[in-house]
């Protein structure tokens, strides 16, 4: 642009000058001299306006200069702003790529790191899951135990009114720790001191409570003494509980489920239904006495003639009366005394007895399992406890025993091998010694409880039993099973020999409710049972009449095989208890009324004082 201007000014500078040579003098004639002025004017004036043009764009021209020079300095700083901003992408490139290359590390252990957790996670959710079933089995656990805790506290419930004896002691202690409290309160800051108040009030309560359990010792042992002086045969009743198989007649008019499920036991049949079907199977039975359990009251109410309810009440007090609940273990308590008699010499009798099905068999012979043993298995493990721990005192003892049947009136042994032999088994007693004896049947030597188990069971498999309307296994005999001991006392030279015997009585019935009259062999057993069982009550009367001094009053023994075998416990020479178990349905309640007054003239006859028996030297 400043050339092109340059060049225009250049122009009009040479174009003036050429001018000036060709004058109007020189070429015009005069006349045109003015207008040439005028042009030369107006050429002169734009060459000034052109020079100024040009002064204006020498002064732009400086300022693009300037414009330009600032241009290329920014330039310049812009181009080192680059360089610095490319070393620094470059820089941070390189950061970059380390960075990514921590990234990837980072990412690889945190692959890892995740792997580890899923693989911790699983164990933790195996773990979570056993745990879990562990939780399950210890709550199935736990409901179990509460089940146990809650029947041990019913237990416990029932047998805390047994402790009557005790309130006297109780208060006192109550009105000590009253007092204890009360001298708490007053000094509160003698923290020691109330703490050895407390130790001798809990040391006094076990005092008392190991005093109250020998005073319990003493109180039976007392009473066993003056049921000998007074030389009366001991009577305890014993009630069983209601049986599944029980419910079964009160079953019929329910739907036929209920009863297949009672019948074939793959079910069980509703709680509530159950208990309800309990309740009205079972007969009115009250137990009064609740602190020395001595008391069995019996109620009925029918309807008369004249439509009037009449209501019936019989009470009856024996030595000792066993609720349903009570378990074999606190049954034999009450006779372990009795049975350990045998061991000081004594000839001891104990005798079950009741209708068919009531649970004698399972008083005297028990279960299988060892909390359900009966009498016989406990007598017999107590007299070899025993004879143990006499040990110590110079004692030893021979153990012998035999277990035998009255079946029909023919004596068959229990112990013989194969089949019954046909041997006339004779029962013989000694006077001198008060010693009864059968002939010709197997005495075995005993030297272990086990060993007698063993002959329990091989006993129990031979004896006669059948199943009739009143019982699924009636025992059709009566068993005896007879333990005799001899000891010698080796230090004093001191000699003694007792027994123990321990009858479980056929069960009395009537012919219309066993269904025996169908059947010619049981109607045999069934004549024969009630036979035996009404001599039995023929000897306790005329023992009855003797004892209330009646002179000398003939004692049928040999009316009965039973009753001759049973002669020296029945005639003084022994101490004797009856077992008098009843069925607790309300269907058998004649019955069981029978049986109890059976059992008061039992336990009212007086047949004489034991006396220890001593071997003849």
């Amino acid at each position: 642009m400043q050339r092109r201007i340059f060049g225009q000014v250049h122009l009009a500078s040479h174009r003036r000058d050429n001018f000036e040579e060709y004058t109007p003098s020189n070429i015009y004639p005069s006349h045109k001299s003015a207008a040439n002025d005028e042009r030369f004017d107006t050429i002169q004036q734009q060459i000034s306006g052109i020079a100024a043009n040009a002064a204006r764009l020498d002064a732009e021209l400086a300022q693009e200069r300037a414009k330009r020079s600032d241009l290329q300095a920014s330039h310049e700083a812009l181009s080192r702003e680059l360089t610095n901003a490319k070393t620094q992408e470059l820089a941070q490139r390189q950061e970059l790529f380390i960075a990514s290359d921590e990234l990837s590390s980072l990412r690889q252990r945190h692959e890892r790191e995740i792997s580890e957790l899923q693989a911790d996670l699983r164990r933790k959710d195996r773990e979570l899951r056993e745990l879990n079933e562990d939780l399950r089995m210890y709550q199935s656990d736990l409901e179990r135990e509460r089940d146990t805790v809650k029947g041990l506290k019913a237990t416990i419930t029932q047998q805390a009114t047994a402790q009557v004896s005790l309130t006297a002691q109780l208060g006192a202690l109550q009105a000590e720790k009253a007092a204890v409290q009360v001298e708490f309160d007053r000094t509160s800051g003698s923290k020691a001191e109330l703490a050895l108040h407390l130790e001798r009030a809990q040391k006094r309560v076990v005092e008392l409570e190991q005093e109250a359990r020998e005073g319990e010792s003493i109180r039976r042992k007392l009473h066993n003494m003056v049921q000998e002086l007074k030389g009366n045969i001991r009577v305890f009743v014993r009630v069983r509980p209601v049986l599944r198989s029980d419910l079964l007649p009160s079953t019929l008019h329910l739907s036929g489920g209920s009863v297949g499920a009672i019948t074939d036991g793959t079910a069980s049949p509703d709680p509530e239904e159950e208990a309800r079907l309990r309740e009205e199977a079972m007969a009115r039975l009250a137990f009064p006495d609740k602190m020395d359990h001595k008391e069995i009251k019996l109620s009925s109410s029918n309807q008369s003639v004249t439509g009037q309810e009449r209501k019936e009440e019989w009470q009856f007090t024996f030595d000792r009366v066993f609720e349903p609940h009570s378990s074999q273990a606190e049954v034999f308590e009450e006779i372990s005394q009795l049975a350990q008699s045998c061991t000081d010499g004594y000839n001891v009798c104990v005798f079950a007895y009741g209708q068919t099905g009531s649970g004698k068999s399972f008083t005297m012979e028990g279960g299988s399992s060892s909390t359900a043993a009966g009498m016989i298995p406990r007598a017999v493990e107590q007299v070899f406890r025993v004879a143990d721990e006499l040990k110590s005192k110079g004692w030893r003892y021979n153990m012998e025993g035999q277990f035998l049947e009255i079946y029909n009136e023919t004596i068959n042994d229990l112990l013989g091998k194969g089949e019954f032999d046909k041997k006339k088994h004779e029962i013989k007693h000694d006077a001198k010694t008060g010693r009864t004896t059968v002939t010709d049947v197997n005495v075995v030597p005993l030297a272990s409880a086990t060993q007698v188990r063993t002959l329990l069971a091989l006993a129990q498999g031979r004896r006669t039993v059948a199943a009739t309307l009143m019982n699924e296994r009636s025992s059709r005999s009566h068993s005896v099973f007879t333990l005799r001991i001899c000891g010698e006392n080796t230090l004093t030279g001191e000699t003694c020999e007792g027994s123990l015997n321990l009858v479980d009585l056929a069960g009395s019935e009537r012919l219309e409710k066993s269904g025996a009259g169908g059947d010619k062999d049981r109607l045999k057993e069934t004549q024969n049972i009630n036979k035996s069982l009404s001599a039995l009550g023929d000897v306790i009367a005329a023992l009855g009449e003797k004892g209330e001094g009646k002179g000398d009053k003939h004692i049928p023994y040999r009316n009965s095989k039973l009753t001759y075998l049973l002669q020296n416990s029945l005639s003084g020479n022994s101490k004797t208890l009856m077992f008098l178990n009843l069925s607790p349905l309300a269907t058998h309640l004649n019955e069981s009324l029978c049986s109890l007054r059976f059992a008061t003239k039992v336990n009212n006859t007086t047949i004489g004082t034991a006396r220890k028996q001593t071997k003849p030297t």
